[in-house]
């Protein structure tokens, strides 16, 4: 029994690991793709760059969180199985990260809510006692830093802006603000993580990111929603109908044409 016990252990702490792993990757690899839509139909060609180069931003770090993963799982897969070759239902991303791209500023909108959790989650992930994890965050944090940058900034203009553009972004915040309460539900699994320091608290994280959005929707005239932003979503296995458009696109060569090489 004993023997059965302290093998239990370091499974269920890999499963938790692998479970986190994907989470980051998945993340970064949905709404990336979702920032690939503008490419050629952004309002102004600075900024069909800018949202560009930040989902290639975030592929980059699909590639290492899902690398690290497939590592972690050892069974052979890597980043790429990964991405392309598992089913809707394995995807552990936030649902806010599957919504539509809608207008500029809901795009916009959408990336303040996540930047804004994703930069003190990777800061606090570079202190993680997992030296392959801590490497990982610190060189997407920096990317991570300008992410929230650009779409602060911009957020700001657009809502203090004209009545048009004011509306438009308050109507996106409403739209979005119920997802928001997914970025802090952690798994039961996380606890363990959270115990060694592999992985930070979210209640810290929550703390960061509701003075940063304070602070920017302040500055943009935006009224805080009045409801609490507590939806269930992705991690815990509920997706929308997005996801299954996403992976339809994403995953089409490799299930059309599998093991190919170009």
């Amino acid at each position: 029994m004993t023997a059965t016990l302290e093998t239990a252990a370091p499974a269920a702490e890999q499963a938790a690991l692998l479970g986190f792993l994907t989470h980051l990757g998945d993340n970064a690899l949905i709404l990336g793709h979702r920032l690939s839509e503008w490419c050629g139909h952004a309002p102004a060609l600075e900024e069909d760059i800018a949202l560009a180069n930040t989902a290639l931003d975030l592929i980059g770090q699909t590639q290492l969180w899902l690398g690290l993963a497939a590592e972690v799982e050892g069974k052979g897969r890597s980043a790429d199985d990964l991405a392309f070759l598992r089913d809707g239902w394995d995807f552990r991303n936030l649902l806010l990260v599957e919504r539509p791209n809608g207008d500029f500023g809901a795009t916009l909108m959408r990336q303040l809510l996540f930047d804004a959790f994703h930069l003190p989650l990777l800061k606090a992930l570079s202190a993680s006692t997992d030296p392959r994890i801590a490497e990982i965050a610190a060189k997407a944090a920096k990317e991570a830093a300008y992410h929230l940058e650009r779409s602060s900034d911009l957020v700001i203009r657009l809502g203090d802006g004209s009545e048009e553009s004011h509306a438009r972004m308050q109507a996106a915040l409403d739209d979005l603000w119920p997802y928001a309460g997914e970025l802090f539900m952690a798994e039961e699994s996380d606890a363990a993580l959270v115990a060694d320091g592999r992985v930070p608290d979210l209640a810290e994280i929550r703390k960061a990111w509701q003075a940063t959005v304070e602070a920017v929707l302040g500055e943009a005239t935006l009224a805080m929603p009045s409801g609490s932003y507590a939806h269930k979503g992705g991690r815990r296995g509920v997706h929308s109908e997005h996801l299954g458009y996403i992976l339809a696109q994403l995953q089409f060569l490799q299930r059309a044409y599998p093991g190919a090489a170009w």
